[in-house]
């Protein structure tokens, strides 16, 4: 028996982007970023339903912004039940305190959504 599509998990492309203003901060205050990074992070793993199978960091190649999307600074590649968990893993970036500002002023997101491509024998 095979899953029919509405059972099946979506697979989902987090594409993350550093900004400008995580690269203006004083050195002092980029711990927190971080920190609301790890946190983050953990918010998508930690939703349910989710599986993530895999993340690429590419921060040592990819140095300083990303403002347009592409190139992204990390990627993180996972299943999860239903659009509505994507959103939700979307909304982390908006949530999500750093002082007295929110993720978002520090890095973006975009979901790219699709099915599982599935390579034939």
């Amino acid at each position: 028996m095979t899953d029919s599509p509405s059972t099946k998990p979506l697979r989902v492309l987090f594409c993350g982007a550093v900004l400008q203003n995580f690269f203006d901060l004083p050195a002092a205050e980029i711990g927190k970023v971080w920190a609301a990074t790890g946190e983050m992070l953990r918010g998508i793993r930690d939703l349910p339903g989710v599986t993530v199978l895999g993340t690429l960091d590419d921060d040592e190649t990819m140095v300083g912004t990303s403002p347009n999307g592409w190139p992204w600074t990390f990627y993180i590649l996972a299943d999860v039940p239903d659009r509505a968990t994507a959103v939700a893993a979307c909304n982390l970036f908006r949530t999500i305190e750093v002082g007295e500002y929110r993720l978002w002023k520090y890095m973006r997101v975009e979901a790219r959504i699709g099915r599982e491509l599935v390579i034939p024998a």
